[in-house]
Parts: structure tokens; sequence; C-alpha cells
């Protein structure tokens, strides 16, 4: 269904609980007890169903939960997205019957802790909803114990993007005289810092326009994917702790730490006044937003803006190509719902039914069943143009394992409070890595031992 463009702000906002071990030891022992896989029918013999769902009210709006209550034959009661109640439900075992979450970070700190339904018996029994034609970005749903993108599925994501792709306004680099970015070939991040800085407009020592804003999406997430591109991870192999001092984790926060300094888009230091890319980059002042193909969704609501926006692959920092997703938002069933089976023929709808198809069609996201996406739009030219970068951009997807002993937000909260120091004191990018590495550890080893 159409999405307004406060829809994608929410979607893509990451998880604002500041504790990795918030569920700590009273939810490990309240939710430990086996719980019977089958689903309850929600109420005593011959009462209706109620299924509880916490998410967003601009994605599960009325007009949704009304044709979800005509389609399935029950009542459905809306929780708003709440990390602190959230917790506190699972830790009381008495959780909503499904939950909207990101896949690409939730799943292992959630899997890990015993507290999501195994929903491989439920796909092998489906005629909707079919494993074999699930597009490979609901790996980032699965955990085999260990890491991600094996074992079982826990959930499953409702669209995505590969989030470092970029778009551009043509008329901002023409006006600059600069070459337009490939449709086929990635910038390096040196590449595109240097677009960054030659497209800026400052006003009385003031940004006017931002020549590129490349966090919109989260720092941390940032940096583990510049981090991968150069043939490393942040993240140890056991992922109890983080290493900034690599080489190819030091480099990605080198280049954080330059970008941040040369103030040429919205950074930790100074972020957007308007929360999010599309009200500035819809103004006129903003040249470059590394935003995946979501942002199509709104650029193409604004027929002058779509006449002068193009899409590109996603930068690379090393010669290892790879485009990720932060998020993969989408919906699991707690282990101790009640409603497990009316949980599930919400999936089989949402997931796999007319809204799927609605979504598929609407530009705000890339369908995440195979068969969907011959219906992603492709009736503008913009369309035509950011659908065919898409496609070829597929082959770059990989999954990158997030660790299970602490929450993104956690990690986000750390670099927020580490970073504007840095940068205004000229701390050397040795010494801030050293500084992350021992507040980041610290809080993963308190979360490992949540774990035992």
């Amino acid at each position: 269904m159409p999405k307004s463009p406060m829809t994608s702000l929410d979607r893509r906002r990451f998880l604002a609980v500041s504790a990795g071990a918030a569920l700590g030891a009273s939810a490990l022992s309240a939710c430990a007890a086996s719980v019977d896989g089958s689903g309850g029918s929600g109420g005593g013999s011959g009462s209706k169903t109620t299924l509880t769902v916490m998410s967003h009210d601009n994605e599960l709006d009325k007009k949704t939960i009304q044709a979800a209550e005509e389609a399935l034959g029950f009542e459905i009661r809306f929780i708003a997205s709440d990390d602190t109640k959230l917790n506190a439900m699972l830790a009381a075992k008495n959780p909503p019957d499904l939950v909207r979450g990101l896949g690409a970070t939730d799943t292992p700190y959630f899997a890990a802790r015993g507290l999501m339904e195994n929903l491989d018996p439920y796909f092998a029994k489906s005629s909707a909803l079919k494993a074999s034609d699930l597009d490979p970005v609901n790996d980032v749903w699965r955990y085999d114990g260990h890491k991600q993108g094996a074992g079982p599925r826990y959930g499953m994501a409702k669209d995505y993007s590969q989030d470092q792709m970029l778009w551009y306004r043509t008329d901002l680099l023409d006006a600059a005289k600069l070459d337009h970015p490939s449709a086929t070939e990635p910038l390096s991040y040196d590449e595109l810092l240097d677009l960054g800085e030659r497209l800026v407009k400052r006003r009385l020592g003031k940004v006017r326009v931002y020549g590129l804003n490349a966090t919109g999406l989260g720092n941390f997430s940032q940096l583990m994917g510049m981090t991968a591109s150069a043939g490393g991870s942040l993240f140890a192999e056991d992922l109890a702790s983080v290493d900034f001092s690599s080489p190819e984790a030091l480099k990605a926060l080198k280049w954080l730490l330059e970008y941040t300094k040369a103030d040429i888009g919205p950074n930790v230091v100074n972020p957007n006044p308007d929360g999010w890319d599309w009200p500035t980059y819809q103004a006129n002042r903003m040249a470059i937003a590394c935003d995946g193909y979501w942002f199509g969704g709104a650029i193409g609501g604004d027929p002058k803006v779509a006449k002068v926006s193009r899409f590109a692959p996603a930068p690379q920092l090393g010669s290892n190509r790879i485009s990720p997703c932060f998020s993969a938002t989408g919906y699991w069933i707690p282990k101790s719902a009640k409603n497990k089976d009316a949980a599930w023929k919400f999936f089989e709808w949402y997931f796999g039914g007319q809204p799927a198809k609605d979504r598929a069609s609407s530009g705000w996201g890339i369908p995440t069943l195979k068969s969907l996406h011959a219906q992603m739009p492709q009736n503008t030219a913009l369309q035509k143009q950011a659908f065919e970068v898409q496609q070829q951009e597929l082959d770059y997807f990989k999954v990158l394992t997030f660790s299970p002993y602490i929450q993104l937000a956690a990690l986000d909260a750390t670099l927020s409070q580490v970073l504007p120091k840095a940068v205004r004191s000229g701390t050397s990018a040795g010494k801030v890595a050293d500084n992350l590495n021992s507040l980041m550890n610290n809080q993963m080893a308190k979360g490992k031992q949540v774990l035992g």
C-alpha cells in the first residue's frame, strides 16, 4: 500500500533502547521454560481471537488493521513499539503475538536468549510463503546459535534496501560541473568524500547546501559496511568484542572522522535539523544522500525532484565489493506468544498476500519474495533507472553478522559519546579506536555474562 515519507523515516529509524542487556537474567529465567509451539486460540472456546501486534502506527495503521481483521477473521490489538515495554512483556512471559523488528540487528540478540519462535515448521507447511521464494535478505532473520545467515528462520522482512547505495541530484552536480557517478561501477569512499567537499555550499560559515549525507542510517552500521568492503570485520570471530584498531576498521574510522571534521553533511557533531534526508533533499539542500532503494519512494512522489535524481551503487572502501542491508524491517513471533497460529496467518496475509503486492509496486522497498520482484515500479524514467541499478546491485548483497551480546542502539550511543569530543579535540584515530574498543567491549562482556 502507499506509504508516506514519515513511514520511511520510522521504518529506518534504529532502536532507541540504550542498554544492551536490558532483558537481563530475569528475562532469561522468565522465558526459559518450554512453551508449546502449537499456539493458542486467544480466549476460551467460542471466543474471537485477538492478535496483539507491537508495531508503528504509520505502518500498521487503522486502514491496514481493518483490512487484516476482515481478511483473517480476528481482532487486532495494536501496541506502539516500545523497547522498554517489550522487554518487560518478554520477561513476564506475556509478550505481543507479533513484534516489529529489524532482522539485521535484532535477530542474534533475541534468538540467542531463546525469545523467538522457530518459524521453519510454519514455512514448511505454508502454501503462501515458500522458503524457496524468499529473497536472500531474509537470511538476516536466521541464526544458528553462532552467526546470522544460517540456522532456523525467526522472522521475515516486509521489504528492504541495500542501505549504502546513494541518490544524487544531477542539477547540483551539473551546476558544479562534476561528472555523474556511474550506474554500474561504485565510487570509492575517497571519491565520494571529494564529491561531497566540492558540492557543499556555505554562507557566513554555515552549511547552506549539504554536499553529502553518509550517515543517515546510523554510524555503527555505516562503519560495519565500510570495514567489510575493505575486507575486514568490526566484530571478532566469536562476536564477543569489536576491534577498531584493525587496519580495515581503522581505515573506516579515519574516513568517518574526516567526513565529520569536514562538516560537509549531517554528522554526529552537527545533525540534520530536518531529522532525516528527504525534506532536505527535496528542498535542494542536499546533493548526495546515502540511502537505499526505499528513498526512491519519496523521490518518485515529487515529479520535479524525480526529474533531476539518479540512483548509484554503494561506494566501497576496498576491493571486496559488498552492498549490505542495515535493517530488513519485518516481524517475529515471540516464543511465549499465546496466539502463534493466528500470528502466522497474519504472516501469510501480510507477507504473501495483497499487502505484499501493494508494497512491491509502491517503490518504497525491494519485495522480500522473489516472485514479487517483477512488480517493482518501472513506469517512469526514474523508476526504470533505479530498477536497473538495483537489479545489478543484488549480486553484491551480503549478510553482515551482528553480535548477540549487545544491541545496536548501545553501540551507536557510544559513538555519539566519543566522536564529537574526538573531533573537537583533534584526537588521533588510533586513540579514538582504543577508546571505542574499551567502552564497547566492556558493554559486550556484560552482555555475554547474561547469556552465560
